[in-house]
């Protein structure tokens, strides 16, 4: 498959890195102010011929460009899939919105890493995709490397009866920090900050709003998928999320659930009808009590009972393995 890459932040420039490996080619790359174009993909005529890899992850680093095209190149390329790897913005969801209507505009397909579209503007996508002869997936949106999303549509969304788990590594190191160092959250985010696991603003992360934007995504696909007729789904934004961070959980309410043989962790929960986020205690040795960065999946089924799925939540090279996993699916 010929993709174009659109964001070159750590998920767009790993999935330029790593394509090549899974049988595709980059034909074109964009970042916020300039783009690449393979020549023969720009519709001048020619064979394309992908863009070399390593000369755009090198640019990327030394100049802060990707090339000296235009980003409007790369989405009128001569590609069969789009990926939009853009940070997420909440709201009207843009620009990712648009790159992935265009493609869909255009006839072809499109993979998002970007949370934005997914969780803000299902419905308008959806519909965007029964106007198209191209299709869209979004595994990466989920949980990085978990395949959370293809778990759920393997087992039919209407056979899922809720969908809960750890989605955000940075809360759940500092609660794994405070409750191992019996540390108060102030002294823990800033060791996070000095890891770089946690960003200068870590509110994205810490308020709950990462996990809500993952959740209000599976609650979209649980929705959508038990219905014959999209017009009959509830379509979730991350408005209807009832969400609660970790800011106030203070070091005592860990040592105190340790007494008790349990911990505290963000947890996520989605249903066809319902999207919570919240710190909730869970035994210390369950499940649930995954530590350091990691994340979890539980799904909850009507026949195959519980399903559990953790790993790697975050990441450019383990969101790009799900990138390119829906890429090959859509083969």
């Amino acid at each position: 498959m010929k993709l174009a890459v659109i964001g070159a932040g750590a998920v767009g420039r790993s999935v330029v890195e790593l394509a090549g490996e899974h049988g595709h080619e980059v034909v074109a790359v964009a970042d916020s102010s300039t783009a690449v174009v393979a020549d023969g993909a720009d519709g001048r005529g020619g064979d394309a011929v992908g863009v070399d890899p390593d000369a755009v992850v090198a640019r990327k680093a030394e100049r802060g460009i990707v090339g000296d095209d235009d980003p409007e190149d790369a989405l009128a390329a001569d590609y069969d899939v789009l990926v939009e790897a853009t940070p997420t913005t909440l709201g009207d969801a843009e620009p990712g919105f648009s790159h992935v209507t265009t493609a869909l505009e255009r006839d072809r397909h499109a993979v998002l890493a970007n949370k934005g579209p997914v969780a803000e503007r299902f419905g308008d996508l959806r519909a965007a995709v029964d106007d198209s002869d191209g299709d869209i997936r979004f595994e990466a949106t989920v949980g990085g490397a978990i395949p959370a999303v293809s778990t759920v549509e393997d087992i039919e969304p209407g056979h899922v009866t809720a969908v809960r788990g750890v989605l955000n590594g940075t809360a759940n190191f500092i609660l794994t920090r405070m409750a191992a160092e019996g540390l108060d959250y102030d002294h823990v985010l800033a060791e996070a900050q000095d890891l770089g696991v946690a960003e200068a603003d870590p509110s994205f992360d810490v308020d709950g709003t990462d996990a809500a934007l993952k959740c209000v995504i599976l609650a979209n696909v649980l929705s959508f998928g038990a219905v014959d007729d999209p017009a009959d789904a509830r379509e979730f934004t991350l408005d209807d999320a009832d969400v609660s961070g970790i800011r106030d959980v203070p070091g005592s309410a860990l040592r105190l659930a340790a007494e008790d043989g349990q911990t505290v962790r963000l947890i996520g929960e989605a249903t066809g009808e319902t999207v919570r986020v919240a710190p909730r205690l869970v035994p210390e040795n369950g499940t649930l009590a995954v530590s350091g960065t990691q994340n979890i999946v539980q799904i909850e089924t009507s026949h195959a009972g519980r399903l559990n799925i953790s790993g790697r939540g975050a990441g450019g090279p383990e969101t790009a393995s799900a990138v390119l996993g829906d890429v090959g699916r859509l083969e």
